[in-house]
Formats: C-alpha cells, sequence, structure tokens
C-alpha cells in the first residue's frame, strides 16, 4: 500500500548556516509537536546536482491516510507549522505537495541465469587442475 505524505520542497536559502539553524531547532521540532497525526518526519537536504535546480531540502511529512493529512494541516497547530516553514525559506516559498510514496524492493528482481562453465585453476607452483 502506498504511503501518503506531505512533501516540503525549500528553495536554497539566501543564509544558508541560519536556515539550518532555525530548520533544525524550531521548525522540526515545531514540526513534530503540531503535526499529531504524523507517523515519520524524513528531513533531506541536497548536497549536489544533477542538473541546475536549487533545491536546499525537502522534508517528507507521512499521513496514515489523507484524512488525517487534511485535519492537521487544517488545523490551527498545523497553520502555525506552514506559516513558519515560509518564514524560515528565505530563498523563495516552498512547495508544498501532498503525494503517494511507493516502494519497490530490489529483492524483486529475478537473479540472471548461470552458465555451467569450466573452472581451471592454476597454483602457485604453476601446475594446473581442470
Amino acid at each position: 500500500m502506498a504511503e501518503l505524505k506531505l512533501l516540503v520542497i525549500y528553495p536554497r536559502p539566501t543564509d544558508v548556516e541560519r536556515f539550518e539553524k532555525l530548520f533544525l531547532e524550531e521548525h522540526i521540532p515545531l514540526a513534530i509537536k503540531n503535526f499529531a497525526d504524523q507517523t515519520k518526519i524524513v528531513a533531506t537536504k541536497v548536497i549536489g546536482y544533477l542538473d541546475t535546480q536549487a533545491v536546499h531540502r525537502m522534508t517528507e511529512v507521512y499521513f496514515p491516510s489523507f484524512e488525517a493529512l487534511n485535519a492537521c494541516t487544517s488545523s490551527p497547530a498545523g497553520q502555525e507549522t506552514i506559516v513558519h516553514a515560509e518564514a524560515i525559506s528565505t530563498g523563495g516559498k516552498p512547495i508544498f505537495l501532498v503525494a503517494e510514496e511507493e516502494v519497490f524492493s530490489m529483492k524483486a528482481r529475478t537473479p540472471a541465469k548461470k552458465r555451467p562453465r569450466s573452472v581451471r585453476t592454476t597454483f602457485l607452483n604453476g601446475a594446473e587442475k581442470s
């Protein structure tokens, strides 16, 4: 089953050190307190780019249902958290998305068939064995 999450994408701030301090010391504790129905929060810091996008952080706040997400974000405490996210985002307004996450296991791949092969071992003394 896909997990539901609120995804917040922060543009690169004008003062990275100040943003990080506010984000980690104020915003994350506020989100943990105010988003009561969330099941987990994952904060990702972008350290490199494959193109020219200027994203600094992405935060994923997971919820058990759309109703829980909607109730949380529309509550006074949820609105306080959203306003705070906008206030600390000095590089522009953050983008708020509602998304479903699907996880695909790499273990589900079918392994390639192994071809039988002959093995020839060469020992240190130069002798060979097949």
